[in-house]
This record gives C-alpha cells, structure tokens and sequence, in this order.
C-alpha cells in the first residue's frame, strides 16, 4: 500500500493515531478504492547466484530487472506482457517474482480487466535467466468476472510453483441468491510442469478478508503453509494457517490469531509469513482491537501465538519478517508528519528476545510495503518509494 503525503498528515495525526485502520470500505465488493495511488507495488527476489531480480509494472507491463551490484544499478527492463493490462500495483497488491535453481524465472501478477474490481490471476516464466519469458496465461479456471486479487507466490520443496489469491466468486454467488457472505474465499492451486500449467483452483476457506494481502512460506519439508486474515462470526478480522496440499490431501485452516478485532470492513493489512529450520511460524500482522498496532508472535494453529510482541503502534503499518538459523529479522512502515521511516527490529535468539527499534531508512515522498529478501546468512529489505527502489541492508547478523 501507498500513502498520501506527510503533509497532509500533519493535520490528521491525532485521528490517524485512533484510527488509521481500519479505513472505509467502498461499495466495490467491500474493496477499498487504492485508484489514486501511484504504482509502486514491486516483487523483488534473489537467485541462486545472488542476483537481485526485480518485477514493477510500467505503462501496463510487467517488467523484469536484475542486479549485480545489490540494486545499485539494474539491467535494461524485459517486459512480461507484450500485450499493456490494466494491473494491481499496490503494496497489498503488487507483482510477484520466484526464481529457481536453474534459472527459471517465475512472474505473476493480478490483471485487472473491465468492469471495474474485477480480477484475474496471471502468470509468466523464463526459462533462459529473464531474457524471454512465456506467453502469459491466466491461472485461475473460473472465468467470472468477479474480484480477484492479493495473491502470493512460492516455489515448493519439490518445485511446485504454488499459487494462492483472495476470490469473490463465493460472495457474488451468495449475492445473486439472495444470502449472506461474509468477506471473500481463499483459493490456491499449483503448477508441477514449470508452470505450462495450473490445477484446478481449490478453494482453501469461506470467508477471507477482502483485500489484505496473503502470505506463503516454505518450510523445512518442502511444504507450504499460507498466513492470511479471515473472518470469524460477526465481523471478527482474526488471522487463519493452513499447509496447502497439492497432492490430493485434504486441507484443514486453523485460526492462528485470537485478538477479537471486530470491524465491518477490510483494513488493507495483510500478514508476514517466515518458517524457520526448526518448523517454528513466525508472523507478523496488524490489527487494532486495542488502538492499532503490528504485532509479532510465533504460530500454534488453534491456540495463541507465543511469544507475541508489540511492535509498534499508531502510524505503524505492513510488516514483514524474515528468518535465517536463529536470527529473525522484522521490518515496518512507520508514518509521521516528517514523511515514512523504515522501521526494524532483530532477534538473535529466534524471536525469544528482540533489540530496540530503529529505523534504517526514511523518505519524504510515498513508499510501498517492505519486502524481506534473504542472501545467505544476510537480510534485506526491498522498499521501492516514488524516488525509486531501494535495496536496504539489515546489518550484519
């Protein structure tokens, strides 16, 4: 997500410190309107050599860059799409980007295709290191046009590309018949051919919130497991886990987060997922039951997470997190009247006992959320602004 300017903020700190989520849903499927927003939404990743790849959208492409040099410089872009769609460019909602051992490159993105809301869940590879990439296919089989978006994208243990979205196929239909929905579905599916192709989508949960972005992890057995918020009883924007099975096997989302924040509207906040060696879930994720704040804990599907920290509380907002051996590493926006600071927080004990915040970075002008990247034992955060990307280093480990 982007923000308006710390100018105009100015004025509106002390109503943005009681509430600057949640926000006001439209009328659009209870989507929030992020159409004034530039486009700053941006999926970085690095490759088995320690590339940096890059995915932005520009005049309605996807475009492709790596970097040698850590972001300092980048390629010339190779466009994804060679046909312009209107696509999601949001923080929430942004392009994704996977690499492979052998040079594979994976992109996708969310086409966001007339009438308005709308969506459609698209993908592209490279086999040859981002030189060419596929036609672009649309991964989802359902063909309504209905609201799609938020989607995630990891490569599994056995190079199953993994896939997952928010849908509101479940909510229009429910519409129609006259019923109650609450929020949209979670859906998934996954490609086992280097993504030639996709399964058949399989619908995860009934009621997801509407437009927070989802997040996946791999962990030590290959597996996938995907963090996002759902909907509980009346209204209540708690958070569900779950392994996505891609073999047959029957799914089973747990709710993973108990904060009773109930709010009839989606705060546009969405989760970070990191797994560690050992199989321990860290997470990060918003919410505001108690004034608004992020919030660090280590998952137990079904019971409260352990280990919770508070991070920080109003203007802070889209937290990620990563981890590496018994290091875990948490990054957030934090907005003020002086502009956006890049806020982070560092566990050297896995996550048992944080250091104090500090910011590593700050901009006057809109930023976009922050993005961990890993390269060994090395952490950084990809934090792309209206003054360009930036490649931001966690220090040493």
């Amino acid at each position: 997500m982007t923000y308006p300017s710390p100018i105009a903020l100015h004025r509106l700190v002390p109503l943005l410190c009681l509430a600057l989520f949640p926000l006001v849903a439209t009328a659009h499927g209870g989507h929030m309107d992020m159409a004034d927003e530039p486009a700053l939404g941006a999926g970085a990743a690095f490759d088995a050599s320690g590339r940096l790849w890059l995915a932005s959208v520009r005049d309605g492409h996807v475009v492709v860059q790596h970097s040698g040099d850590l972001g300092k410089t980048f390629s010339d872009p190779v466009q994804v799409n060679p046909v312009a769609e209107t696509i999601y460019a949001t923080g929430e909602n942004r392009p994704k980007i996977a690499t492979g051992p052998a040079g594979q490159i994976d992109v996708q993105w969310t086409e966001q295709p007339a009438p308005e809301w709308t969506g459609y869940i698209r993908f592209a590879h490279s086999t040859d290191g981002g030189r060419h990439f596929s036609a672009p296919i649309t991964v989802n089989h359902d063909p309504a046009k209905v609201t799609r978006g938020f989607d995630s994208l990891v490569v599994a243990g056995n190079g199953d590309i993994v896939v997952a979205w928010i849908d509101g196929r479940d909510a229009a239909q429910a519409k129609s018949a006259g019923k109650p929905y609450a929020g949209f579905a979670f859906y998934y599916t996954w490609s086992a051919d280097g993504g030639k192709t996709f399964a058949p989508e399989r619908k995860l949960m009934d009621h997801s919130c509407e437009c927070c972005r989802t997040a996946l992890a791999r962990g030590p057995d290959g597996k996938v497991a995907a963090f996002f918020r759902g909907v509980y009883g009346d209204n209540i924007r708690d958070h569900a886990l779950a392994v996505l099975h891609t073999d047959g096997q029957t799914n089973h989302p747990e709710r993973a987060t108990f904060s009773n924040w109930r709010v009839a509207a989606c705060p546009d906040q969405g989760p970070g997922l990191a797994i560690d060696a050992d199989g321990v879930r860290h997470a990060v994720w918003y919410e505001a039951s108690h004034g608004p704040a992020i919030w660090y804990g280590q998952l137990d599907p079904g019971h409260a997470p352990r280990h919770t920290l508070k991070l920080g509380g109003p203007g802070a907002s889209h937290a990620d997190v990563a981890v590496d051996g018994r290091n875990v590493w948490i990054a957030w926006n934090q907005v003020s009247a002086e502009g956006y600071s890049l806020m982070l927080r560092v566990s050297h004990d896995g996550g048992t006992h944080f250091d104090a915040a500090r910011a590593i970075a700050s901009s006057k002008v809109a930023v976009g959320s922050p993005q961990w990247l890993t390269r060994g034992a090395h952490a950084y955060v990809a934090w792309n602004t209206a003054d360009g990307f930036r490649l931001v280093a966690a220090g040493e480990p």
